[in-house]
């Protein structure tokens, strides 16, 4: 029996001494390099693992579903095809206008320039404004209007294209209001609101007072203004602040 004893003694005593010989000459050397307590892929919490925290900005929802960009493809102020596609990995404001408006749309476009020059050192920030009036706005019409209102962001385009499919896109795709009305000045009706949208393609707003999508920015007062003559606050403000965040996402 004592010998059996002995014999086990005798095992373990040789593991240890294996263990030893293999294993702390490791522990020593991370001891010695600080690294003794970094964590082990497998014991991290997988939420911690995202690159970056969605913001608190919300998501439009159709139908329980968060309402995507449809695919669209337009001619823009160079010439070149613009699609959806273009503006992925991008955050972006889009806005529907005509170069012959004679009342909002140089009001919205002034405002976006100031937007497009707070984000000048943002590569991953653009402008999606889409004509609607196509007849009028070729793309050599566009760019003489990008020219004179300082639009320099690369990722600006000014689009033009099919009508109905231009239409289509403002109503139905963005849910921005848009009608011809030759009882209007300039003969055209259109929202004056910007819609926000994120690196993926959905469009995005803060929450109201009371917990729901605020949606679209208003795009018709200045800035500097503060408000408008009926107490109506400005939003750009809330509109730099939110593409400040999208950026980060």
């Amino acid at each position: 029996m004592s010998n059996k004893i002995n014999y086990s003694y005798a095992g373990i005593a040789f593991i240890i001494l294996v263990f030893g010989i293999i294993f702390i000459p490791k522990i020593i050397d991370r001891v010695s390099k600080d690294d003794i307590t970094r964590d082990e892929s497998r014991s991290k919490d997988i939420s911690t693992m995202k690159k970056e925290e969605k913001s608190d900005l919300a998501y439009l929802e159709i139908n329980g579903q968060p309402k995507k960009v449809p695919a669209f493809s337009f001619t823009n102020q160079n010439g070149k095809t613009i699609t959806n596609k273009d503006y992925l990995g991008k955050v972006y404001v889009v806005e529907f206008f005509f170069t012959t408006c004679p009342t909002i749309c140089p009001i919205m476009n002034r405002n976006l320039v100031q937007v497009q020059n707070h984000f000048k050192d943002f590569e991953d920030f653009g402008v999606a404004s889409f004509t609607i009036t196509p007849d009028i706005d070729t793309p050599e019409v566009l760019k003489a209007y990008a020219d004179n209102y300082g639009i320099v962001n690369p990722n600006w385009h000014l689009m033009t294209g099919d009508e109905a499919a231009i239409y289509k896109l403002a109503n139905e795709g963005f849910n921005l209001y848009t009608a011809k009305d030759e009882t209007v000045e300039g003969g055209f009706e259109h929202s004056g609101n910007f819609a926000l949208i994120d690196k993926e393609g959905f469009i995005r707003s803060r929450r109201d007072n009371f917990g729901n999508p605020l949606i679209f920015y208003n795009g018709l007062i200045p800035e500097a203004d503060g408000k408008d003559d009926d107490g109506i606050p400005q939003e750009i403000t809330i509109l730099k602040e939110d593409i400040a965040k999208l950026l980060k996402e």
